[in-house]
């Protein structure tokens, strides 16, 4: 019973487009109501319990890393070096878009972040050269779902800090999926151009070839850098926030010198607004979660899924259809919150690699930012583009189904993620 309260409550509060940190508190007072557990100092309680939490420390770290990339000039030096290596062929502009999506990944670490970014430069060159206005925004939009998959990824700081698992074994399991799912991408567009009939190309001589070299390597060299450090132990995934920080700000700053000191603190506003959401919504999650595991919510879970358990591939299956469902209505921080602690103990119990369970969830609630009706990169393409969502899906939909079969070919061969994770780790 408890539980149908609580999907009830919680999908019927997002019908009515109530902020999901709303939602999420509102859930926790039905939750406490029902109960007869009438003491309202509870949830504020869990809430600053929820965000008392040191893992979680890397995320402002990352964002505010993000925010002065996005703003200090290395975006446009990223898109430049993609087009530089692939934009010679026919359909040069989207292979650079899918090229500089998986760059951008290692950057920014945001699907809503790349997605923004590379609509603000790429959109309007793609427009120019006659491309579909859908088509342009969907490979976008497609390419995005990348940020949260390839290290740093805020959303694995999420999970990992959630069932307590190692932040580090998580950034590694997604880098090779997350490389194949854009190679993927690109033969995707390779037949793209075929049916649409794309002839773009770009070209540079061999001097400004060299000089997009030397003037992006920066760029190029924080992911390296970064997650070579964290491969090494040099420092750990939160330290390596800090580093990300720093390291942006040297380069911005001092290296390409387009960011101020002025224009600095603005950017750290913009990122100290973005951490504060993403903490609100950790916060009412924990409160929500206390109340969740109060009223067995994740035992009755277990016992509905528990016949699977036997059959490990069936279990997974099923709980990737829970969250491709969940994740068309939720987006990703909510999702990590309020179900990795539910499904994590059944994944234990079958003796499921949680490290490829992480990649699956992750992946899975990833989709789900580009999936209609509450995608919140839809909306951020739709909104720059100037076009209506159902153009876009439509549009999008063979890149959006090649992910959907990507998910379910990594759950089906994981070795393709385990052994690298225990090889870079």
């Amino acid at each position: 019973m408890e539980l149908v309260i609580f999907l009830g409550s919680l999908f019927a509060l997002l019908l009515l487009n109530i902020p999901i940190c709303l939602v999420m508190v509102l859930s926790a007072i039905i939750l406490m109501l029902h109960s007869g557990f009438f003491d309202w100092m509870t949830i504020p309680q869990a809430m600053a319990d929820g965000v008392n939490n040191y893992p979680l420390m890397a995320i402002p770290f990352f964002v505010f890393a993000g925010e002065i990339m996005a703003q200090g000039g290395l975006s446009t030096r990223v898109i430049k070096l993609a087009q530089m290596l692939i934009g010679r062929v026919k359909g040069g502009l989207g292979y650079a878009t899918i090229v500089a999506s998986i760059i951008f990944a290692g950057l920014m670490g945001s699907s809503v972040g790349e997605a923004a970014a590379l609509m603000g430069i790429l959109y309007p060159m793609m427009k120019d050269a006659g491309y579909n206005k859908g088509r342009a925004g969907g490979v976008i939009a497609s390419g995005a779902i990348l940020g949260p998959i390839i290290p740093p990824s805020a959303n694995f700081i999420l999970l990992g800090a959630t069932v307590e698992l190692s932040i580090t074994k998580l950034f590694m399991i997604g880098l090779v999926p997350g490389l194949l799912i854009g190679s993927a991408l690109l033969v995707m567009w390779f037949f793209i151009v075929r049916i649409d009939g794309y002839t773009d190309t770009i070209t540079f001589t061999r001097e400004e070839s060299i000089a997009i070299l030397k003037d992006s390597w920066p760029a190029f060299m924080m992911p390296v850098l970064l997650l070579g450090g964290i491969r090494f132990g040099v420092f750990t995934p939160t330290e390596g926030g800090a580093f990300a920080a720093v390291y942006a700000i040297l380069v911005t700053v001092f290296y390409y010198q387009e960011l101020t000191f002025r224009k600095l603190l603005r950017v750290s506003a913009t990122a100290a607004r973005s951490t504060a959401v993403v903490m609100l919504i950790v916060g009412a999650a924990t409160a929500v979660g206390y109340f969740i595991t109060l009223a067995q919510i994740p035992n009755q879970m277990a016992n509905f899924f528990e016949p699977l358990v036997p059959t490990p591939r069936l279990l997974l299956i099923a709980i990737m259809f829970f969250l491709f469902a969940a994740g068309m209505v939720m987006d990703l921080t909510p999702n990590i919150l309020l179900f990795a602690p539910v499904f994590y103990p059944l994944i234990k119990m079958a003796g499921i690699d949680p490290y490829f369970f992480g990649l699956l969830f992750v992946l899975n609630v990833g989709i789900g930012v580009i999936t209609p009706p509450v995608g919140t990169v839809l909306f951020v393409v739709c909104g720059s583009a100037g076009i209506s969502m159902p153009t876009l899906v439509r549009k999008m939909l063979p890149f959006l189904i090649l992910e959907i079969l990507m998910l379910f070919f990594l759950l089906l061969f994981p070795d393709l993620s385990i052994i690298p994770m225990k090889w870079l780790t």
